[in-house]
Formats: structure tokens, C-alpha cells, sequence
């Protein structure tokens, strides 16, 4: 699940074009999963579904796990962006941080993976809220000059509050 490689970039620093271009990809790359969380965070439409291939996959299902809940896998950006925005709108405000990302590009694919910690707050109680500690493993694919997500895997590390209530409509 984890990019464990042992550094960071294979180009060596005596190629300032290749350096360059990896760090490029590497920027874009990290970037689709920065779209994810600031999408839902402003739910900003658009944006949210600026990070996802037209046939991307969602599985939310290894997270909601943990606490006993079902999440359906998500087929497709439209079918993604209409459930979780759907969910949250109106309802839930949200938060999330992306923290060690490491990436590693194979062509025109790519692996990604990362922590992100996901606060959710329901917007008329206050009091019920979920903090999310979530390991993500990506797969995206080169659209043009950016990246985008052909395929996210959501686990969780250990929450607190009640995810329930948040992810039950």
C-alpha cells in the first residue's frame, strides 16, 4: 500500500530538465489529493471533482470498517462528487490536512500515498463531530499537465467522535 522507495526522485541531480520534470509531476500529483480535500472542504464542486478521472473509483469501505459502518464503492467523478458533496451539504462542515505524501511515477501512472486528517462537524449540533486519522493510497493517471485520481483507497489509523453520524444519512 505504501510508496517505500528510498528516495524521492530518480532523476539524478546532474539532470536539471529530468529534476525538473519529476518535481513537475511529483507538485501535480499531490495536488489532485489537495483538490479532494479543499473541494469538499468549500464544497466547491468543480474543484472537488477537478481531482478525479471521468471513471475514478472511491473505496471508503476499509475506513468505515473500523467502526462498524458500509460504504458503497463509488464508480465514476459524477457518481463521487454527487455522494460525498450530497452528503456533507447543508449538514457536515469539513476540514483536511494532507501530511507525508510520497509519490512514485511510472510513465503515465502513478502512486500515491499519504495521511490525511478529516474533521467533520455536523453543522447543527456541534457537539457531534468525527476527527479522522486516514491513510489514503491513490492510483492516478496523467491528464494533460495535471493528475487525477484513477483510484483512491481510504483505511483509517484511529478516529474519535462518532463517525457514524457523519457518514449516516
Amino acid at each position: 500500500m505504501y510508496v517505500t522507495d528510498a528516495f524521492a526522485l530518480s532523476a539524478p541531480a546532474t539532470e536539471p530538465a529530468n529534476v525538473a520534470a519529476q518535481l513537475r509531476d511529483r507538485v501535480e500529483i499531490i495536488d489532485a489529493l489537495y483538490r479532494f480535500g479543499l473541494g469538499q472542504d468549500l464544497k466547491d464542486a468543480a474543484l472537488f471533482a477537478s481531482a478525479f478521472a471521468a471513471d475514478a473509483e472511491l473505496d471508503f469501505s476499509p475506513a468505515a470498517a473500523k467502526w462498524g459502518g458500509k460504504a458503497p464503492l463509488m464508480v465514476g467523478r459524477d457518481m463521487i462528487v454527487s455522494t460525498i458533496l450530497g452528503l456533507f451539504d447543508g449538514r457536515v462542515d469539513t476540514t483536511h490536512q494532507v501530511t507525508n505524501p510520497r509519490v512514485a511515477v511510472d510513465g503515465d501512472t502513478a502512486r500515491l500515498t499519504a495521511l490525511v486528517e478529516a474533521q467533520h462537524l455536523l453543522i447543527a449540533d456541534r457537539g457531534t463531530f468525527a476527527l479522522l486519522k486516514n491513510p489514503y493510497a491513490v492510483d492516478l493517471v496523467r491528464d494533460g499537465d495535471r493528475w487525477v485520481v484513477r483510484r483512491m483507497r481510504i483505511d483509517n489509523a484511529w478516529h474519535t467522535g462518532d463517525p457514524a453520524a457523519i457518514f449516516t444519512a
